[in-house]
C-alpha cells in the first residue's frame, strides 16, 4: 500500500481514473488516504461508487469501450456481438458494460452474449442499477490490478487475485 499512499494526488487520480473515468469517484478514493490495507482501499472504492450519480456513470461509461473478445473468436460471433451491443445502445443509450471477473477467456464470448441479451428485458431504471454495479466491479478489478503493477500482491479478501486488466503503474516509468 505504501506506493498508492505515498503517489502525488495528481498521479493517483490520473491512475484511478483509468480504474473508472469518474472525477468524483477518483477524487473520494485518492482523498482519504492513507488506506492501512488493500481490503480498507477496496471498501473505500466500492463506498465511492456506490454514492455516484447517473451523470458521475454516464461519465465513466463515456470512456468505457466494449468488451474485448478472445483473439481466436470467430467472425460470425463478432456480428451476433455487434448486433447484440448495437441493440442494447439503441434501447438504453450507452454502451454495454460487464465486468468478466472469474469468467475463463473460453467462455467470455457466451457470457457477454447471453447476459446482453438477458439485460435487454430490463427497464432502464433497472438497467441503470445493474450497470452501476458492473462499473464499480470493473473499478474494484482494475484497482487490484493497478495496485499489483506497483509490486503489490493485492487480493481480495478471498485472497484471489482478481481479472485480467492490464497492469497500471503507480509509477512514473523513467525513460
Amino acid at each position: 500500500m505504501d506506493p498508492f499512499n505515498a503517489a502525488s494526488t495528481e498521479d493517483l487520480r490520473r491512475i484511478l481514473l483509468r480504474c473508472l473515468h469518474s472525477a468524483r469517484w477518483s477524487r473520494r478514493v485518492a482523498d482519504h488516504r492513507p488506506y492501512p490495507d488493500v481490503d480498507s482501499l477496496l471498501a473505500a472504492a466500492d463506498e465511492a461508487a456506490y454514492d455516484l450519480t447517473w451523470a458521475d456513470l454516464s461519465e465513466a461509461l463515456a470512456a468505457e469501450s466494449l468488451p474485448a473478445l478472445p483473439p481466436d473468436t470467430y467472425a460470425a460471433a463478432h456480428t451476433a456481438l455487434g448486433a447484440a451491443h448495437a441493440a442494447y445502445e439503441a434501447r438504453f443509450g450507452h454502451v454495454f458494460v460487464i465486468c468478466l471477473d472469474g469468467v475463463p477467456p473460453s467462455e467470455a464470448l457466451d457470457r457477454i452474449l447471453e447476459t446482453v441479451r438477458s439485460r435487454l428485458a430490463n427497464d432502464p431504471e433497472e438497467e441503470r442499477e445493474v450497470v452501476a454495479d458492473e462499473l464499480r466491479r470493473l473499478a474494484r478489478e482494475r484497482l487490484v490490478h493497478a495496485l499489483r503493477g506497483a509490486g503489490n500482491r493485492a487480493t481480495g479478501h478471498d485472497g484471489a487475485a482478481p481479472g485480467r486488466q492490464p497492469d497500471i503503474p503507480l509509477h512514473k516509468p523513467r525513460g
